[in-house]
C-alpha cells in the first residue's frame, strides 16, 4: 500500500493471487447475482447490485450490516472495460454530503490458471478514510476468494 500526503492524493493497493481462471474473476466483479455474493466486507450483506457494464454505464451497489436496516449505497461509472483484465470506475457514496469521488482500477493478470488480482483505490482526502476502504477491501476480496472456491 502506498499514499502520499497530498489531499486528494492518497491511494491504496491490495495484490492477491485467487485461484480461478481470470474471466471467472472478471464475471464476478461484473455480473450482479456474482456481486450480490461476494462485495462486502464480514458482517455486511449485498442486497442490491446494479450493473450497466459500457463505458459510462452506471453501477449501484448497496450494503447492509447483518442485524440492521440500513443500507449505505456506493455508485459511479465505468470508465475503462476491457474484458476479462481491466475495470476502472468512479466511486461515491451517495449518502457523502461532499459527494467526493474515488477512482478504482481493478486489474487482472492470468498466473498459470489462477488470476493475480491488483486493486488500485485512490483520491482519498484522508488516511483515515483510504484506511476504512483497505480494511472493507481486504473483507471483500476475502469474500471473493471464498466464493470462487465454492463453486
Amino acid at each position: 500500500m502506498t499514499s502520499s500526503n497530498k489531499a486528494g492524493d492518497i491511494k491504496l493497493f491490495l495484490q492477491q493471487t485467487i485461484a480461478a481462471p481470470v474471466d471467472r474473476v472478471f464475471s464476478a466483479w461484473t455480473e450482479p447475482e456474482s456481486i450480490k455474493g461476494w462485495f462486502a466486507p464480514p458482517d455486511t450483506e449485498t442486497p442490491l447490485a446494479e450493473v450497466d457494464l459500457r463505458v459510462g454505464g452506471k453501477y449501484r451497489i448497496g450494503f447492509k450490516e447483518k442485524g440492521t436496516d440500513i443500507v449505505r449505497v456506493v455508485s459511479g461509472v465505468y470508465r475503462e472495460i476491457r474484458p476479462p483484465h481491466h475495470l476502472v470506475f468512479t466511486w461515491c457514496w451517495e449518502d457523502d454530503p461532499t459527494r467526493h469521488e474515488t477512482v478504482v482500477t481493478v486489474e487482472l493478470r492470468e498466473t498459470g490458471g489462477n488470476t493475480e488480482l491488483r486493486l488500485t483505490h485512490t483520491h482519498f482526502l484522508s488516511e483515515g478514510a483510504r484506511d476504512h476502504h483497505k480494511a472493507g477491501w481486504i473483507g471483500c476480496v476475502n469474500s471473493l476468494i471464498k466464493g470462487l472456491q465454492t463453486k
